[in-house]
């Protein structure tokens, strides 16, 4: 039989090729006409407290409801229109209401607690434990008009981040400059012809410059004209913001920050905590925020030195070397690039020529299929646009788990890369069977032009491998209960450990060499110009790590010291003051457009970049030491990697993230391998 709606299809893959808008309202109610009805049979008193009735009553059906409005969520962030952002917007208020309701009964929070524990698997108990701590979370100890104004915080927090993230894609997406053929001097040729064709598409003269990285990083890095780069960072710099022009006005954030804001921490007061830091922790590895800060300036600390150095090399490399006295912050990224190729005798425009998309995921593939002992090939499956690549993992002829790959940046399409879920692994309690995971992975690359793939630079490459290391998480899983499968359950300061892992490989001769070809003649990667990249793999290290604490420590702090009166700029520029080692203009308003934390889960956790980083390199430090013992130059350990991914990766959120890392390394963390791995060992 068919299914009239696709949304309403869950007998195998979501049906990307034919949802439309007028789709998403008339099957998010009958979903959630459907959820209710089994919250009110499993709440009833009759009702079983019993893990596996609840679950195949009531988890069935939250589940085809996570399903499709997760297709429609993906659909927004990355095929937005005008008709389907109106029908996802119209439907967010009910699907909010309905999640904020289900985490705050009472009825069901009863029936948790009522379950025996004693009966539950190690999984089942894992996932018992959290869903106890997050019913308090989610407000289901409050009562009268306290659970009310809950209720309504959670609904008008999910209507700001999504106007957050509409206003920072409209800002991004709605720039342009149009520039002359002078202006482009010292830009990369694919650069300018992707520029020259887009205005030509438009009917335009000259050539389209816009905030996308593809086109904005190009211009920053290499164009020899301070002006244009002057009117892109300034452009980029104040997207979203009461500084930008007038034309972009209705886009400016600052209202919303402040909104959102001031729910958070009433939120957070009317749970018993003083601020939403201290919510943030609870499910986290980190125990206060007051650890979290203390973690931020111990690395900033160390890493100061190394960062000073780094601004002084610069200053005096522009001096000497261009003439410039005084660099301005547009500057410093076009300054970085000539010392480095100055210093390391390469560019990164050199290095990009070996990077064909095809060549680099094919190598990709390989140390995967190496290390995990499992095997990628090609699938089908209808997908949102053309282009969008489907694969399987498979293990001993056995699927693991599919994944989506989205690579190019396009209008409409959300900026950034990230990992997101499609299904998890799950033994199905309503049919006994196994269902296997299924992921989204999203980039932002450039396109190739002029019938040519497309060109990688090596912070691309990183980011592929990093976005594959959360798709491993997810889809390596080996965990039977779906909420502790993947990365289900895992600690959010935790997350980043498989991801940032992943980007260590990059690296490695004995990886890349099985990952480039010249875009015009097909030879590989030479061996000299790898030892170039490698001698400057930690250039400018000191600047990048103190780029991050900043974010990080005014993301905490914005969480535990912001009152509804506090101006979020003066705050910024206080940490700036404490940490930047480069002064930002007093028009730059990077909180605007800080989408991590308004409308990305990250809010009083950005720091979590930071303190899985210790975690990941302490992790691949354990592949080094395999190939000191081994004598070898290859760190694609498959015994190590066994061990990682039966550690780490199979048992997802099943237990705590310590506990997994222990299992892995036989000790807690250090934060020496990361120091040296950037070149600031003491």
């Amino acid at each position: 039989m068919t299914i009239s709606n696709p949304l309403l299809d869950f007998s195998d893959l979501p049906l990307f090729d034919r949802i439309r808008p007028n789709d998403v309202s008339p099957a998010m109610d009958a979903l959630l006409s459907e959820v209710n009805m089994a919250l009110e049979a499993v709440t009833s008193p009759a009702f079983p407290a019993e893990w596996n009735a609840i679950a195949s009553t009531l988890d069935v059906a939250t589940e085809k409801l996570s399903r499709a409005w997760g297709a429609v969520s993906h659909l927004n962030s990355v095929a937005d229109t005008p008709e389907l952002r109106a029908a996802y917007n119209a439907v967010l208020p009910k699907v909010i209401e309905f999640w904020t309701r289900l985490g705050a009964d009472e009825r069901l929070y009863a029936k948790y607690k009522a379950i025996d524990a004693a009966h539950l698997n190690t999984e089942q108990r894992q996932a018992h434990k959290n869903a106890v701590r997050n019913f308090v979370l989610s407000g289901a100890e409050l009562t009268g008009a306290a659970k009310e104004r809950f209720t309504k915080i959670q609904e008008r927090q999910a209507e700001l981040s999504q106007k957050f993230s509409e206003n920072a894609l409209d800002a991004t997406d709605g720039f342009a400059h149009y520039a002359k053929e002078g202006e482009l001097s010292g830009m990369p040729a694919d650069a300018v012809q992707t520029a020259r064709e887009e205005a030509a598409f438009e009917e335009k003269e000259g050539y389209k410059l816009t905030l996308k990285m593809p086109s904005y990083l190009p211009v920053m890095q290499f164009a020899d004209s301070s002006a244009v780069r002057e009117i892109l960072y300034r452009a980029y710099s104040t997207r979203a913001s009461d500084q930008a022009p007038a034309e972009f006005s209705q886009f400016d954030n600052s209202s919303v920050i402040r909104e959102i804001l001031a729910l958070r921490l009433e939120e957070a007061q009317l749970l018993g905590y003083r601020n939403y830091g201290e919510v943030s922790v609870v499910a986290k590895m980190a125990k206060s925020p007051e650890e979290v800060v203390i973690f931020l300036r111990e690395l900033a600390h160390r890493a100061r030195p190394y960062a000073e150095k780094d601004v002084a090399d610069l200053h005096a490399f522009a001096a000497q070397h261009m003439a410039l006295q005084d660099p301005q912050p547009w500057d410093y990224a076009y300054i970085a690039e000539k010392l480095k190729e100055a210093r390391y005798s390469f560019s990164e425009q050199e290095v990009k020529q070996y990077f064909t998309a095809p060549k680099v995921l094919a190598g990709l593939f390989k140390i995967i299929e190496t290390l995990f002992e499992v095997n990628i090939r090609n699938d089908t499956a209808p997908v949102w646009k053309s282009g969008v690549e489907f694969f399987r993992i498979e293990r001993a002829g056995q699927l693991v788990g599919q994944f989506y790959l989205d690579q190019p940046a396009r209008t409409g399409k959300r900026g950034g890369a990230w990992m997101d879920d499609v299904r998890a692994r799950w033994l199905r309690p309503d049919t006994g069977k196994l269902q296997t995971p299924v992921a989204h992975l999203v980039c932002n690359f450039a396109d190739g032009v002029g019938g040519k793939p497309a060109l990688l630079s090596h912070d691309d490459v990183t980011t592929l491998f990093h976005e594959f290391g959360h798709g491993l998480h997810h889809l390596m899983s080996q965990i039977n209960e779906r909420d502790v499968a993947g990365i289900s359950g895992v600690e959010w300061d935790a997350v980043e450990l498989p991801s940032q892992f992943m980007e260590n490989f990059c690296w490695e001769w004995d990886v890349l060499k099985h990952m480039t070809a010249h875009v015009d003649t097909g030879e590989p990667l030479p061996r000299e110009l790898f030892d170039k990249m490698l001698a400057g793999k930690n250039f400018q290290s000191g600047m990048q790590t103190l780029r991050q604490v900043e974010l990080s420590l005014f993301d905490m702090l914005l969480h535990t010291s912001y009152n509804a009166t506090a101006d979020v700029m003066a705050l910024l520029n206080e940490v700036r003051n404490e940490i930047a080692v480069i002064k930002a203009p007093a028009y730059s308003r990077t909180a605007h457009t800080f989408s991590h934390i308004f409308s990305g889960g990250y809010a009083a956790g950005y720091y979590s970049y930071k303190w899985a980083e210790v975690l990941s390199a302490d992790a691949y430090a354990a592949f080094e030491e395999a190939a000191h013992t081994a004598a070898s130059d290859s760190t694609v350990s498959v015994a190590t990697g066994r061990k990682y991914r039966n550690t780490i990766l199979e048992v997802g959120g099943s237990r705590p993230a310590m506990e997994s890392f222990k299992a892995f390394r036989g000790r807690e963390p250090s934060i020496d391998a990361l120091m040296r791995h950037q070149g600031m060992a003491q």
